[in-house]
């Protein structure tokens, strides 16, 4: 029997499922395709946390937009969205110069935010060494999820309240435009048809345009992480992170001070060949997640990252990760990698194959902040 939709999405993670989202909100009839059982990429291997702080302008806007429709959707199902806000934790003058040339820019943007003495970030997160902290920069309207569960509610949301139906564990073999429709031809000989389809699954693209996909320039980005086992009698709010995020992230590049600051940098640290900085964020369970690092190679060469983990690196971001905050436990219970695929020269990809056929993939680390405000934009985009 062959299925119509309006639109099917190929992709279940969190930027196709956004890009189903907002395109049930228009009430159109919409298929999420997921080839795993679940989602298992990116989406699912992160911090989840919801930073627009950590962006540049542009996509600062889209993350809190986000934030809005986070909030929105726990407030009628629980999707783990938790407000407990982000803090910037400066370790050096260099830092705290970057900090408050940020909190300028975001007091012009009307984007809450607050400077911290030392003193008040010693109050505030239980454990943080006091020969780190010079000050801190705080954002409360962010806000935290557990990534491992965060998706599989949402779209649970999304069937029970919007009739989304989703297709689990099954892969898209071709997608052909047919008598203005979209004929999309899957395995085990399950035939579906949509007046469009927008394909969000990361570079795995490839299988359906490899000539779209050869002559991109997505890169793939592959980052260590690791979780302690619960913390007994311990609290750390929000979002913790530190100096080398404050040289890392878009948002400060932004500042006046950045590309000075950046240059006096040694080129040859670990810290840099790795791409380390170090983050903190307690999960529901109490454990600590710490991380990351960030290794790259082009999409068409991924394998070459490897499956293995990094112990050596592991265990220099843990050895960092104790010089700012004393948990009273680091024994770790998992390590895990991720992987996510970005663009070298622009900030997400998208191509359009023909007027019903749209690709949108590639928005890198910005994927759980940034998703649900700008697939709200791009299916409007697509739509009018």
């Amino acid at each position: 029997m062959q299925k119509q939709y309006d639109l099917i999405v190929i992709g279940g993670g969190v930027l196709g499922t956004f890009h189903a989202y907002h395109a049930l909100l228009k009430g159109l009839r919409v298929a999420l395709i997921e080839k795993d059982i679940q989602p298992m990429g990116a989406t699912v291997r992160n911090f989840g946390q919801v930073v627009p702080s950590g962006m540049d302008s542009k996509w600062q806007a889209y993350g809190r937009r986000s934030l809005e429709i986070y909030k929105n959707i726990q407030s009628e199902h629980d999707i783990s969205a938790r407000l407990n806000g982000t803090v910037y934790i400066a370790s050096n003058e260099e830092e705290l110069q970057l900090l408050e040339e940020l909190y300028s820019i975001n007091q012009r943007n009307s984007y809450a935010s607050s400077l911290l003495t030392k003193e008040e970030c010693l109050k505030k997160y239980p454990g943080l060494q006091n020969d780190y902290v010079v000050a801190g920069l705080f954002f409360p309207e962010e806000i935290t999820v557990e990534s491992r569960v965060m998706i599989s509610r949402l779209q649970k949301y999304l069937v029970d309240k919007f009739s989304l139906e989703i297709i689990y564990n099954l892969n898209v073999l071709h997608c052909e435009p047919l008598n203005g429709r979209v004929e999309v031809m899957t395995s085990l000989h399950k035939t579906l048809w949509a007046s469009k389809v927008i394909i969000c699954n990361g570079n795995d693209f490839k299988t359906l345009y490899p000539e779209v996909f050869n002559a991109s320039d997505l890169e793939v980005c592959k980052l260590q992480m690791m979780q302690t086992k619960p913390q007994k009698n311990y609290r750390l709010p929000g979002s913790i992170l530190t100096g080398w995020t404050i040289r890392r992230y878009e948002s400060f590049s932004e500042c006046p001070s950045y590309k000075e600051i950046k240059a006096r940098e040694p080129e040859t640290s670990y810290q840099k060949k790795w791409g380390v900085h170090i983050l903190f964020k307690q999960a529901a369970d109490g454990s600590v997640i710490i991380g990351d690092s960030h290794e790259y190679a082009d999409a068409e060469n991924a394998d070459s990252l490897g499956f293995d983990l990094n112990m050596e690196l592991d265990n220099f971001m843990i050895e960092e990760a104790k010089k700012i905050i004393a948990l009273p436990d680091y024994e770790i219970a998992q390590r895990w990698y991720g992987t996510y695929s970005q663009c070298k020269h622009n900030d997400i990809f998208t191509h359009n194959v023909n007027d019903n056929i749209h690709i949108v993939t590639g928005i890198g680390g910005k994927g759980m902040t940034g998703s649900a405000g700008f697939a709200e934009d791009n299916i409007e985009s697509i739509y009018n």
